[in-house]
């Protein structure tokens, strides 16, 4: 596709239509995936995907068309499509097309290249071999990953604003599963935009962590101190992360509303959105409409600084776009969603969180917060596995029980964190993290 071609297409369409005000988003991604099964190649994906979206601004309300059909016609159409469907538009919301921020940030990124199909196969079969070779115990279900993209996005609009963004990454992945007489246990490892010394550590760490799971038992009921790995308490960030949301709160569905400037968490806490953090491939300079991003504390010191806006969220509000109105492919609407999006770390181990709570629970496995949490009210009850802790230190494994709260109420809560952030695998522009943490007296249903 010639974006250059289709750009002066859609330019001189608009112009016959009278339309002043336009914006025009494309975006192409290219992927490839290897898995195995055994010792074999199981799957084997390659695929480019891209359109372009135009949306313009008629009478006051914004239309947009999208399409994947690279022609100087279709492009003429996709301007009539706006302009029709912007028509149709009854929301009062006003209609914005961004004329620029002052400064945008780079990505100090080596330019990104598409990982050869061989490599990744190569890499694959050396991970599932490495993986059998670990422990006699590991068993057929087993599997390895690894996929290579590329994300292209290119805006401009007739404010005379005119951004690119070209990143990328590998990702290796790999789930293990271990057999022990008649219980098996599986658990899994990701690396993304790791180094092949980095993926080889991979199959140790799936490995382990599935025998260490052997031989769970219940535990009871009652208050527990609870030590959340950072693995899992991200998690947590994924799930409410709608609650720091300015258009969830002026719609009246977070907690959070009307709260900026209060205190919301332990004053241990800080949570950052960071858009071009340094270890993370997939950066973003920019957002869906045009917004410089920048790194910001949303939470400081359990203070609530600032929620998460786009541009017609801070209008209504009367504040400045945090460059948080994100696109989630070319053809989707703009919506509000964090980048980097962490709980920063403290300065314990997790042998001293460990020590710290004495006799309690260590969390690492949580399931089911699609169903067992409400973003709304906070309230959540969520089936988990882990250790007990005795005397400071871990124990046996145990095994289904669940932990209930409130997320609002926990933030409040906790308190100690560990001194290293555990990032979750690669979902786009967005990701969370969270240390290892320490939450004193909480409910535990078990047996």
């Amino acid at each position: 596709m010639n974006f250059e071609v289709m750009k002066q297409a859609l330019v001189a369409a608009a112009e016959r239509a009278g339309i002043e005000q336009y914006e025009i988003y494309c975006e192409t991604d290219e992927t490839l995936s290897v898995e195995t099964l055994k010792d074999t190649i199981s799957s084997f994906s390659s695929g480019m995907s891209g359109g372009i979206c135009f949306r313009c601004v008629v009478n006051g309300k914004m239309g947009y068309a999208s399409g994947e059909l690279m022609t100087v016609e279709a492009m003429e159409d996709l301007v009539s499509r706006a302009v029709s469907n912007a028509k149709c538009i009854d929301s009062e919301d006003v209609a914005i097309i961004y004329g620029g921020s002052e400064k945008y940030g780079r990505v100090e990124l080596p330019t990104p290249q598409m990982t050869d199909a061989a490599t990744l196969r190569r890499t694959a079969l050396e991970l599932q071999k490495r993986t059998y070779a670990e422990n006699e115990a590991v068993s057929d279900g087993t599997q390895s990953y690894m996929m290579s993209t590329v994300n292209e996005v290119r805006l401009c609009n007739s404010n005379g604003l005119d951004l690119s963004n070209r990143v990328g990454t590998t990702a290796g992945y790999v789930s293990a599963v271990v057999r022990v007489g008649e219980e098996a246990q599986e658990a899994y490892e990701m690396g993304v935009g790791a180094t092949a010394d980095e993926l080889a550590t991979l199959p140790a760490a799936a490995v382990k962590k599935a025998l260490d799971k052997m031989g769970a038992v219940t535990v009871e009921s009652g208050k527990y101190n609870v030590v959340f790995a950072g693995e899992q308490f991200r998690n947590f960030l994924s799930t409410f992360s709608d609650v720091f949301s300015a258009k969830q709160a002026q719609l009246g569905l977070s907690l959070l509303a009307g709260k900026e400037g209060e205190v919301v968490a332990a004053d241990c806490v800080t949570v950052t959105d960071d858009p071009m953090r340094a270890d993370y491939p997939m950066q973003a300079p920019f957002d869906g409409e045009g917004v410089a991003t920048y790194r910001k504390n949303v939470i400081e010191n359990g203070v609530l600084r600032t929620l998460l806006y786009d541009l017609t969220t801070a209008h209504k509000a009367g504040k400045a776009s945090t460059g948080n109105g994100q696109k989630h492919g070319y053809s989707s609407s703009v919506s509000i969603a964090p980048y980097s999006f962490f709980l920063h770390a403290g300065d314990k181990t997790t042998e001293e969180l460990l020590a710290l709570a004495g006799d309690g629970i260590y969390v690492t496995e949580c399931k089911g917060f699609h169903a067992g949490a409400n973003s709304v009210t906070g309230d959540f009850s969520i089936e988990s596995a882990g250790f007990r802790i005795r005397n400071g230190r871990v124990a046996e494994p145990i095994k289904s029980f669940t932990v209930a709260g409130n997320f609002f109420e926990l933030l409040k809560e906790i308190n100690a964190l560990g001194d290293t952030v555990r990032w979750s695998a690669l979902g786009g522009f967005t990701t969370f993290g969270a240390p290892d943490l320490l939450v004193k007296g909480m409910s535990v249903a078990g047996k």
